[in-house]
Parts: structure tokens; sequence; C-alpha cells
């Protein structure tokens, strides 16, 4: 019998270790992302994204809201569950463990629940689980927000909750933005130069890991993320490939790339190494960003960019695969990313004259690391080094993603 009770400590009256933990953090983070789940029966969110970027952090937070406002009211504490999936294996133990917790809270004369279920895509078959209940009306009075780090299964998965999502939402997490992380660091939303500059040059090296800020993790860690991503597929990557296609991807940027180039540079095929590229991409570690004039439409023909999507990725990953990376990348980098979070989508430019970095619908911009002597149409941003901060921090985004079904 599966042990519920460990995972809600607010059932026996005691504060959940975690928040315990955060209390003493020197930057404490409120991520905005958790206001956007749906909290009206019946919903069912999904939360993506890369590990240790602070989903469960996020999700406990919104808890010790959730228990403080609720016990106000009278509510029953075992309204609220949180269970840890990474110790079950296939979706027969998840069942257990949701029936188990449905049979307590009818003891309790429960009828609306808040279920959080957390790295969920490290059990087999997981949403079998989850989708007999919704279909046996077990959670028709209920909210559930799944949870993964392995968020190319939960992106495949989630196409079997079309109609059983009810008033869900699917949330990206991604390490801070620089305009976040600007306000985290300054306690301060305006932007003043020097500070921004500062600031910035913090960024390239910490990123947007807050748990790094805090010393909870290291870069070492972020590799381990990966390994353990990769290994946890159901057709499972071999993490030595993905290491050589990341250490080609840095140490051949910013120059657009062709899947055959990469290939004869690892020693895979084409087909291999466009594969390892959608799962890195799906992993929210690699930005594939193909060719386009105006934003609009890709050239599948053209060769692509590749950006790693955060700069303590981008160190962890070439550490790892032992190349060098160039702060003048990151900046590049830096700038596809956000732009990327804003509009979903984001392309590159060249020509014989001039090559654009970033191009969206209705901006093209260009990151430059020195002096150049080209001239650029007037309709391109062109940014030097130190106009890179402010441009980054006049970004803002939302985090719920644009999917067809929601």
């Amino acid at each position: 019998m599966p042990d519920i009770v460990e995972y809600n400590s607010w059932w026996v009256h005691e504060e959940d270790p975690e928040i315990e933990e955060w209390e003493e953090l020197e930057h404490k983070y409120i991520p905005k992302w958790i206001k956007e789940l749906s909290l009206t029966p019946f919903s069912v969110n999904f939360v993506i994204g890369p590990r240790r970027v602070g989903k469960t952090l996020g999700v406990k937070l919104l808890i010790e809201r959730l228990l403080r406002e609720r016990l106000k009211e009278g509510s029953n504490p075992y309204e609220v569950f949180y269970y840890d999936c990474t110790i079950l294996d296939i979706y027969h133990d998840l069942r257990e463990v949701l029936e188990e917790y449905l049979r307590l809270r009818e003891t309790k004369n429960i009828k609306s629940s808040l279920i959080f279920l957390d790295e969920v895509t490290s059990v087999r078959s997981w949403w079998k689980a989850i989708i007999d209940l919704i279909n046996r009306r077990k959670f028709k009075n209920d909210v559930i927000t799944i949870m993964g780090s392995v968020s190319v299964n939960l992106d495949r998965a989630t196409s079997n909750f079309v109609g059983r999502m009810g008033s869900g939402k699917v949330i990206e997490v991604m390490p801070l933005g620089f305009r976040e992380y600007y306000a985290l660091l300054n306690k301060t939303e305006d932007y003043f130069s020097e500070l921004g500059e500062e600031t910035f040059r913090r960024y390239l090296i910490t990123g947007g890991y807050v748990a790094y800020l805090n010393r909870k993790i290291r870069k070492a860690d972020i590799i381990g993320a990966i390994k353990a991503d990769l290994r946890s597929l159901e057709k499972e990557k071999n993490p030595e490939i993905a290491r050589e296609i990341l250490g080609t991807i840095i140490s051949r940027a910013p120059s657009p790339l062709s899947y055959r180039e990469i290939g004869e540079e690892v020693g895979i095929n084409r087909e291999t190494a466009r594969d390892y590229i959608e799962v890195l991409s799906e992993l929210r570690t690699v930005l594939k960003i193909p060719f386009s004039e105006r934003g609009r439409k890709e050239v599948p023909k053209k060769n692509r960019k590749f950006a790693i999507r955060d700069p303590l990725m981008a160190r962890a990953f070439a550490e790892w695969a032992h190349v060098k990376l160039e702060d003048s990348v990151l900046y590049e980098w830096a700038v596809q990313e956000h732009l990327y979070r804003k509009f979903r989508r984001v392309y590159y430019f060249r020509s014989d004259r001039y090559e654009i970095d970033a191009v969206v619908p209705d901006m093209r911009v260009e990151v430059k690391s020195g002096s150049s002597g080209r001239r650029y149409p007037k309709d391109v941003v062109v940014l030097k080094g130190s106009d890179v901060p402010r441009f980054l921090h006049g970004i803002d985004y939302r985090s719920v993603l644009d999917y067809p079904f929601l």
C-alpha cells in the first residue's frame, strides 16, 4: 500500500520541508506561472519544462497559499493532495496511489480535491491511470495538475487528453528570462542602464536558474538531468551522442548548420542527427531557428541555426563536450530565446550583403559583438553588446502555451 501521508505534511499539521528551506534562501522567488493554473473544477493542468527550474517548488508555494486561504474558510486540509511519482514504475502503481487517496477522502467526506502529481513522466504509460479514472468520472469535481521533467513524453501524452482537460491549461516553465532575473536580483522592475549591464553579465554566468543563484545546484546537475531524461525516454537515447551534438552546435555557433553536417561531425547519419535534435528540442534545451525573410514562413531547404536555451545550460554543455563557448554567442542566443518566448517562433535571415540573427513578425534584430561597416535596412534593429540587456528587459511574455486543443 503506498504511503501517501509522508508527502502531505499539512495533513498532520506540519510545515512542508521545501517551504521551510525556501524561507531560508537568499533569493526567494514566487513564480508568476502558478497564478495561471486553473483551479476551477473540472480541470487537468499540465506543467511542462526541464528539471531544476522550480516546478515542484512553485507548486509547493501554491499549495501553501491555498491551504492558508482555505483553512481560514474552514476547509479540510485533506482536500489538497500532492504525490511525487518518482518511485513509481508503471501506470498500475499510479492508479493504486490515486485510488488510495480517493478512498481516504471518502472517509473525510470530501467532494472536491486539488491533486498535484509530480514527476509523473517517470511512470510508464502514466496517462492510462488518469484517463481511466477521468472516464469513470472519479475526478468530475477535481483539479488535477500534472508535472513532468521528461517533457518530451508529456508533450506527446497530452494529445490523449483532448476533450478531457476541462478548464485546464498547459504551462511551460523555463529558467527565468532576463526581465524576471533583473527584478529578482535588484528588487525593482525599473530599468537602469549601469545596473542592467552589470546584472546581465551575471545572468550570462548563472542563467535563469534560481537554484543555481542560491547555490543549490551545480552545472553537473544540469548535465545529470539531461542524461537522466535521455535514458528515461520510451526510445532511450545515448547521452554520448547528445553530448557530441551539443558540442557541435556550441563550437560551430552562430553559423547555420544542416542535419547532414551535424551528423558528419558526430559520426552518425542525417536522420539520426535530426531525431536527436528533435528530442533535445522537446526537452527544452535546444532551440531550432529556421531561415525566413520576414518571420512568417520557414524555408525548409535552408540550413538552420541552433541555440541553447539558457546561458547556464550552454556553459554546462560546453564543459561536458569540452568545447569553447564565446560570450558573443550567448548574446545572440539570449535575444533569440527571449523573442521565441514572446512570439513562439523565431527565424534568421542571411543574404550576400548581411545577416539578421532574429526575425519575428514585424521585427528584425541583429546582434553585433563588435564594430561592423555593414549597412542594414532601416527596419532592422541593430544591437551592440551594451544594448542587449535593455532590449531583453523590454520583452514581456506569458508562459501559457498556445496549444490547439485549449
